[in-house]
């Protein structure tokens, strides 16, 4: 294993896998704060050099936290195919490159190599992609996972509807709902990020919810983003929960600082599946975002990228329905203007899918970031382009609640037309049925919340 390399008549040299990864990575304002960014843009051209001719078995012997001291890393390592594993082992970090990008290398093939992959491994190769690479690569993996419906087929396009109110008012929150509803958004999930983090709050919107949703006959699920110990109490009262929701992280620290280990999620799941509303198998539904680990000094000295694949190793063993990246949600002290956001957002997307979860992104930004709404649009034509599952939809774009910009009901509407796509089918003919859709196309009665009033 070499960890050095000469360039422009210079030696540079690296202590660790983990300082090649990290000096590797695309330029980040999280890396920085870190400091554990490259200190030139010729440093991560070296460590980029460095990087490829890693091959994989040395990113399985060094991961990023000690398999004896994370939680995390236990879960991605004890999923690994072994026998896979040891076809590939010899390969460099390069050479998965470019049999990714080979025209003749297929979903299936994929599929089939991502199971003696780690994390480290797809961060690795993460690192070597433009972003065009990221487009090309993550086109080819399909994933369908099943709750009420089945989402990732191909030919669709999906929405998370995020009715999300500053007082969880019910009315506020059902308004949003309905207005999503006619313009197509929601067959992900209809899923709100509550104010009131309570048992009882929980409750009261997942029986609204289902409530409506059982009036109407919508084919989609329900989800109350609160803390995962607080939901589990709401089924065990009852509540008719769909999809049961937490935040993760790359390390057990950070999975800790959000108040959960492996174990709860486990519990969690089967609580879902023995009393769920959602049908299943695919009952949860992760977030996450490249930075995270950084707020809880969690990150262990890594890059964001890294910590960012190994939630999606944490997730891959919960086999979630859904996973998306908040990808500028965290600020520019992680993702400093709209070209780390675009780069993280490819990335995200490309990483999620190769390790074989669901994936989706909210496009975002916060308002005091370099980023426009102009900038989230160019991102999500990027990421349909490159096959993402579902982003979110909220009314004109703005979360009134979470105070941050992503994209609205509209959106999701324009690029489904754009790249002839449609929703979930079972949602689609819904659509057709409430006269909201004809042959995939909204009509004139799109947009008039009204109709659920009648």
């Amino acid at each position: 294993m070499i960890l050095k390399t000469s360039l422009f008549g210079k030696v540079y040299a690296f202590q660790t896998v983990m300082e090649v990864m990290a000096k590797a990575n695309e330029e980040k304002s999280g890396d920085r704060l870190a400091g554990v960014a490259a200190n030139s843009a010729e440093e991560r051209v070296a460590a980029k050099v460095v990087l490829a001719q890693l091959q994989l078995k040395d990113l399985f012997n060094n991961p990023a936290v000690p398999y004896e001291k994370d939680e995390v890393t236990r879960i991605i390592i004890d999923q690994v195919n072994l026998r896979i594993y040891e076809s590939i082992k010899n390969w460099t970090v390069e050479e998965l490159r470019e049999w990714l990008l080979d025209n003749n290398t297929t979903d299936f093939n994929i599929k089939h190599i991502s199971r003696g992959l780690t994390s480290e491994m797809i961060a690795a190769v993460t690192k070597l992609m433009s972003n065009l690479d990221l487009v090309v690569a993550a086109k080819k993996i399909h994933i369908e996972k099943t709750a009420n419906t089945t989402i990732g087929r191909a030919g669709t396009f999906s929405a998370r509807l995020q009715p999300n109110h500053p007082t969880d008012d019910p009315d506020g929150i059902m308004a949003s709902l309905m207005e999503g509803l006619s313009y197509g958004i929601g067959d992900a999930v209809i899923g709100l990020n509550p104010v009131d983090d309570s048992t009882e709050s929980v409750k009261r919107i997942l029986h609204r919810f289902e409530d409506f949703r059982s009036e109407w006959d919508i084919p989609t699920q329900t989800c109350v983003l609160a803390h995962v110990k607080t939901q589990m109490e709401a089924m065990r009262q009852g509540a008719p929960t769909g999809l049961v929701f937490q935040s993760i992280a790359g390390s057990e620290k950070g999975n800790t600082a959000f108040g959960f280990d492996g174990s709860t999620i486990s519990e969690a799941k089967q609580l879902a599946l023995d009393t769920g509303a959602a049908a299943g198998p695919n009952v949860m539904y992760f977030e996450t975002g490249q930075g995270s680990e950084l707020s809880s000094d969690a990150h262990n000295g890594c890059d964001q990228v890294t910590m960012e694949a190994r939630c999606y190793g944490f997730a891959k063993k919960y086999d979630p329905f859904l996973v998306n990246t908040v990808v500028g949600f965290i600020g520019p002290e992680y993702l400093y203007d709209s070209k780390q956001v675009i780069r993280a957002g490819l990335e995200d997307h490309f990483m999620g899918k190769l390790t074989g979860i669901s994936m989706g992104v909210d496009v975002c930004y916060t308002n005091h970031m370099k980023a426009d709404q102009n900038d989230i649009e160019n991102l999500s034509v990027l990421l349909t382009a490159a096959g993402c599952t579902y982003i979110m939809g909220i009314p004109h774009g703005d979360d009134v609640m979470l105070n941050y910009q992503t994209t609205g009901y509209h959106e999701t509407a324009t690029l489904r037309d754009t790249f002839n796509l449609k929703p979930i089918s079972e949602f689609d003919q819904w659509m057709e049925k409430m006269g909201l859709s004809e042959n995939g196309k909204l009509t004139s009665r799109a947009g008039d919340a009204s109709i659920f009033l009648k």
